[in-house]
């Protein structure tokens, strides 16, 4: 007797099968993309553009310039997943990465990096500015490289250091309205390179052993965690410090002001509760806090300086 197969039957599990692993790869680009980061990186600098002066340009030319930032962005991100993949491996928070559980391999990671990288670059240089281009890809080539393969493995001060990548957006944002660099987004740029040592150092604290593990030498791993505590103290009082400046040289009014204290007293206050009173939790707590307080603090600014007669 001969064996039919019903190739009709057949094609909706090949379709359902088909489906499900594209749904997986696109999980899966989405996590060396750092989607969550990168939408925050590129908030900021939609902050930064919207500030910037008004120079007549469309809101679609606008749109393409920020997702040519955010490209760029996700391009640095993919890197820092290949780049760091042993290390991936090795912590408990990164081992499930797509690159170091192997879903993805280097080559297909960099590919995907140098198709949106090429992209993003392509994007900033018709629908902004060479400057803007140029910038962008000097941030990630500072992430993606300079911090990600020498910073973060070389100092404990690779947080501080290589801070400075991550705290661009706003300064990109500017450029691609303006095409010219100005004193008033590096404030904004200021505040992003404060706040990053407290954010990192608070999740490194949770996850010193971690870092300890994969040999990184994060600052509760060469100096020990109470110093470490003291330098978050430190840092968010310099962060409330830095977040007045916008208010002082008449970049925003009292609705910023008033906001900034508010986010800065809770962010020193549970700074303070790591320092002193620290439990289990404390650490990660100040470190969730910290990202809300940035994309708060930096909605704010916009609500200021546009949302308000």
């Amino acid at each position: 007797m001969a064996l039919t197969i019903n190739k009709k039957a057949m094609q909706p599990v090949y379709s359902a099968s088909l489906l499900t692993k594209s749904y997986h790869l696109i999980q899966d680009y989405l996590a060396i993309s750092k989607f969550k980061v990168v939408a925050m990186l590129v908030l900021t600098a939609w902050v930064g553009l919207a500030l910037a002066p008004d120079v007549g340009r469309g809101v679609g030319v606008q749109f393409i310039s920020l997702l040519g930032i955010g490209l760029l962005s996700a391009a640095a991100a993919a890197i820092n997943h290949v780049v760091d993949s042993e290390i991936d491996s090795k912590m408990a928070r990164t081992r499930h990465r797509p690159v170091a559980k192997g879903r993805l391999s280097k080559l297909h990671a960099l590919s995907f990096a140098t198709v949106i990288g090429v992209a993003g670059f392509i994007m900033l240089m018709l629908w902004a500015n060479t400057l803007t281009a140029i910038l962008t890809l000097f941030a990630l080539v500072g992430y993606a490289f300079i911090y990600t393969s020498f910073l973060k493995r070389a100092t404990p001060q690779n947080i501080v250091i290589g801070g400075l990548a991550g705290a661009m957006p706003p300064l990109l944002g500017w450029v691609s309205e303006t095409n010219q660099m100005a004193a008033a987004p590096w404030l904004l740029v200021m505040i992003i390179f404060t706040w990053t040592p407290p954010h990192f150092w608070a999740l490194a604290i949770a996850r010193k052993s971690d870092y300890e593990r994969a040999k990184i030498p994060m600052l509760p791993v060469t100096h020990g965690i109470d110093f470490c505590k003291t330098c978050v103290l430190a840092y968010s009082v310099l962060l409330a410090i830095v977040c007045v400046f916008p208010y002082l040289i008449g970049m925003s009014g009292l609705i910023y002001l008033s906001g900034a204290c508010l986010l800065n007293i809770v962010f020193i206050y549970k700074a303070i509760n790591l320092k002193f009173a620290a439990k289990e939790d404390t650490a990660m707590d100040l470190f969730r806090f910290s990202i809300i307080h940035l994309m708060i603090l930096f909605i704010i600014l916009f609500i200021d300086k546009w949302l308000v007669i």
